[in-house]
């Protein structure tokens, strides 16, 4: 068999080097993805740059079927194939660069979300909410794209295509309100951003922490443990109390003394609580003041804030200044009052159990 024998259009010596550029181009490609692009990761990750640990990391995803497909195509350019099959292979090796572009393109958006994360995290929970959210809507644009390039490689009618989605749409739409009511109320939540991961809501009867924020639902943590899975439509349309963006927490106290308490001491208590208030950390005394009689103590109603938000925080600050005044009470000898009731009784006058009726007068 001799080199310009004929195989299927092409002599023996046209097949010999198509194979020849194959199996070159499949090796080179394969020694460069795995050797060149490696030691530039290992060069990239000691840098300061970024720009070079991005090329590593969009690179590094470069798959094997793009160099098999990239060969393919580069040999047949050595061979006279049919019209049909020459088509093929190109369609073929043009699908496979823009699946393998969407690939990089999918690699260089989670790149720069995983950075701005650790960057952003415990410091602007807001942004990181909306930035994993814009995420996934960037992978899915990336997608929506590459599925569009490969029908048109395909041959088939993007803009018809298009023309019917847009009609189909409008049916889809209508039989799935519930879920597209979901959908916009989560881009709504991520452009005004009512709350953000990490902030205490109360929702209605519900309550818990901000957990994920998704495209159709919102997760909670509540007190007990339990996970709760709320709408975002249900969300949106209910009204929110949202704890983890309080400024500072109002506490009000009142305590109530005995009536036999010196009418001085009475006077001093208003500045004992004011000081007790002032000598804890992250205290604003706002007033204290003797607020009435009642049926069984002598109330006193005192206000502060507390300039931390933390409830646990909160919580620590008021057992220590209801000790402290527990403790100043008993120190200056002022009793705490509890309901009491004093009945006072008469006696009633002998005279009067053996005094009777006056007769009546005669006519």
């Amino acid at each position: 068999m001799g080199l310009d024998q004929t195989i299927y259009g092409n002599a023996l010596a046209a097949w010999l080097i198509a194979a020849g550029i194959y199996a070159t181009t499949t090796l080179s490609l394969w020694l460069i993805e795995r050797y060149a692009l490696r030691a530039f990761a290992r060069f990239a990750r000691n840098t300061q740059t970024s720009i070079d640990d991005l090329v590593a990391d969009i690179l590094g995803e470069t798959k094997f079927g793009l160099i098999l497909f990239v060969a393919l195509f580069a040999a047949s350019l050595a061979l006279e194939l049919d019209p049909t099959v020459s088509l093929v292979i190109r369609r073929a090796a043009a699908i496979a660069v823009v699946v393998q572009g969407g690939i990089w393109a999918s690699a260089a958006i989670a790149f720069w979300v995983t950075r701005f994360v650790d960057l952003m995290a415990g410091e602007d929970a807001e942004a990181v909410t909306m930035v994993s959210a814009l995420s996934f809507v960037g992978r899915l644009a990336v997608w929506s794209v590459v599925l569009l390039l490969i029908l048109d490689n395909l041959g088939v009618e993007v803009a018809a295509l298009l023309a019917g989605l847009g009609i189909g749409g409008i049916a889809v739409a209508l039989a799935a309100q519930n879920v597209l009511s979901d959908l916009l109320a989560s881009l709504s939540i991520i452009l005004d951003k009512p709350f953000v991961i990490g902030d205490f809501l109360v929702i209605g009867e519900y309550q818990g922490s901000v957990e994920r924020i998704g495209l159709k639902t919102t997760r909670l943590r509540s007190l007990g443990g339990e996970q709760l899975i709320l709408g975002n439509s249900d969300v949106i349309n209910t009204r929110i109390r949202n704890l983890g963006r309080m400024a500072d927490r109002r506490a009000s106290l009142q305590v109530g003394v005995t009536y036999d308490t010196p009418r001085e001491v009475l006077a001093q208590i208003p500045g004992w609580i004011e000081e007790i208030v002032e000598a804890q950390e992250h205290t604003r005394f706002d007033r204290s003041h003797l607020s009435g009689f009642g049926e069984s103590a002598i109330e006193f109603d005192t206000i502060f804030y507390m300039t931390v938000p933390q409830y646990d925080r909160f919580m620590d600050t008021k057992q220590a200044v209801l000790l402290a005044i527990h403790e100043r009470f008993d120190r200056h000898g002022v009793e705490f009052a509890y309901p009491t009731r004093v009945v006072y009784t008469i006696p009633a006058d002998p005279a009067d159990s053996t005094r009777g009726d006056a007769p009546a007068a005669e006519e």
